[in-house]
C-alpha cells in the first residue's frame, strides 16, 4: 500500500493527543475524523485502525523502537516495519534503520513488554489470577469483533439478518448467544437504514449475556441502577416485550439523555428515565424491583480490546478508589430489591478483587441475600470479558 503523509500526520497528531493531552481515543479519532470529511472510507479506515494497534502496542513497539516515549513518528515506521509495509523516503523515518528494527521484533522480550502492558498491570493480574493472566492479556491485545444484538422488538433474529443483507451488512449468527449477529467484516454500521430503525445495537456477547442472566420477565418491575448510555437497559426492555417497567438510573443526566433517543429508535417504550440525585432517589425506591441490575463501575480490563488505551490510564489508586465504590453501590442500592426479587452484580472486569470477592463481602455482611448464579465471560473465550452473579434476597 502507498503511505500518504497527511494520513500519516493524523496518526500522530492524534496518539500525541491521546498520550499528551491523556484524551481518551475514540473521542480523539472521531474528532480527527470529523475534521476531515473528504477523506474516503479506505483513508479513514488506515487512521482509526493504526491509531488503535499504535496504542494498543505502545510499549511493544517502545522497546523495539528504542525512541523517545514522544518520538510518535518513530512509533508509526517501527509499526509500519512490523507489518511489512515499505517505509517512505521521509524525514521522519530517517532514523529508522529497517534490518535492524526487523531483528528487534524477532528478540525475546518480558511479558509486560510483549504484552504491552504496565508493570504494575502484570504484578496485579499475576497476583490475583496466576494460571490465567498470561492467556487472558495475550487475549485482550486481540482486535475485537464487532457484535450486533437483534432488537427483538423489530422482529426475529433471521429476519432482521435477512434485512441487514439488504443494507449491504453481512453477519453470523452465533448459536451459542441468542440474539448475536457478528460482523463477517469490519465497517460502519451507524449510518444504515438498519440502524436507524432500530433493528439492531452495537454490543458485544460478554455484555449481552447481562440482562438473560437477570431472569426479568414481562409485565416485571425492573430497575437498571446504572444504565449509562443504556445497552443492557434496551435489552431488558426487549426481553420483557415492552411490558411491566425498567426505570433506568444513572447519575449522570446526560447519558439518560442518549438513552432516551436510543430507547426511541428501538421501539422501547416501557423505559423510565430517572437521574440519581442524591440518597434519597434510592431510598424512596426500598423494596419496589422485582429485579435490579448493578452493572457497576469498574476498571474496565475486561474490554481493553475495545478500549487499548485505558492500559494507559489506569493506576492502582484508580482501581482501589472504583473498588470501594463497587462496594458502596451493592450495599446501598440492594435495598432496592423486594423480598423474594433478584438483583445482577456486573463488571466488565477480569480481576476477583472487583468480582466474587466483592460479592462473598457483601453476602457476609448482608445475610438475607444468597448467591443463586455466577457466571464469567473470558476474553480467551474470544470474547470481552464480563462477570456476573444472580443474587436473590430471602
Amino acid at each position: 500500500m502507498k503511505l500518504y503523509r497527511n494520513l500519516s500526520e493524523a496518526v500522530v497528531v492524534t496518539l500525541k493527543t491521546i498520550f499528551e493531552d491523556n484524551k481518551y481515543a475514540d473521542k480523539v479519532l472521531e474528532k480527527t475524523l470529523k475534521q476531515n470529511p473528504k477523506w474516503g472510507a479506505r483513508d479513514r479506515r488506515f487512521i482509526a485502525e493504526t491509531t488503535y494497534d499504535i496504542v494498543r502496542w505502545y510499549r511493544y513497539l517502545l522497546a523495539v523502537s528504542g525512541s523517545k516515549n514522544d518520538d510518535y513518528w518513530s512509533l508509526l515506521g517501527t509499526w509500519l516495519i512490523w507489518k511489512n509495509i515499505p517505509l517512505p523516503d521521509w524525514d521522519q523515518f530517517k532514523n529508522l534503520n529497517v534490518n535492524s528494527v526487523k531483528d528487534k521484533f524477532q528478540k525475546e522480550y518480558p511479558l509486560p513488554v510483549r504484552e504491552s502492558i504496565p508493570d504494575w498491570l502484570d504484578e496485579l493480574g499475576n497476583t490475583e489470577l496466576p494460571s490465567r493472566w498470561a492467556k487472558e492479556i495475550k487475549s485482550l491485545n486481540n482486535e475485537a469483533e464487532v457484535v450486533l444484538r437483534a432488537n427483538t422488538l423489530k422482529g426475529d433474529i433471521d429476519t432482521i439478518q435477512k434485512q441487514l443483507m439488504e443494507d449491504g451488512i453481512e453477519t453470523t449468527i452465533n448459536s451459542k448467544f441468542q440474539n448475536a449477529l457478528i460482523l463477517n467484516k469490519r465497517m460502519n454500521v451507524f449510518g444504515s437504514q438498519s440502524f436507524k430503525q432500530g433493528l439492531f445495537e452495537v454490543q458485544d456477547v460478554g455484555s449481552q449475556l447481562i440482562a438473560p442472566f437477570l431472569r426479568a420477565e414481562p409485565g416485571m418491575r425492573v430497575v437498571d441502577a446504572c444504565a449509562g448510555a443504556g445497552g443492557k437497559t434496551l435489552h431488558l426492555s426487549a426481553l420483557m416485550q415492552n411490558k411491566g417497567r425498567v426505570v433506568a438510573m444513572d447519575t449522570e443526566g446526560w447519558k439518560l439523555d442518549e438513552l432516551k433517543k436510543r430507547a426511541k429508535r428501538a421501539g422501547a417504550n416501557n423505559i423510565e428515565a430517572k437521574v440519581i440525585e442524591n440518597s434519597k432517589t434510592i431510598k424512596r425506591l426500598t423494596s419496589s424491583a422485582d429485579r435490579l441490575l448493578l452493572d457497576v463501575p469498574c476498571s474496565g480490563l475486561g474490554v481493553l480490546k475495545r478500549n487499548p488505551d485505558a492500559k494507559w490510564k489506569l493506576s492502582p489508586d484508580y482501581i482501589s478508589k472504583v473498588k470501594t465504590i463497587q462496594q458502596q453501590i451493592l450495599s446501598e442500592y440492594a435495598t432496592m430489591v423486594k423480598t423474594g426479587g433478584m438483583l445482577v452484580y456486573s463488571t466488565c472486569s477480569i480481576l476477583p478483587s472487583e468480582n466474587e470477592e466483592q460479592v462473598k463481602r457483601f453476602l457476609n455482611s448482608n445475610t438475607s441475600f444468597e448467591l443463586i448464579d455466577e457466571n464469567h465471560c473470558w476474553p480467551s473465550d474470544g470474547f470481552d470479558g464480563f462477570y456476573m452473579a444472580l443474587i436473590k434476597k430471602k
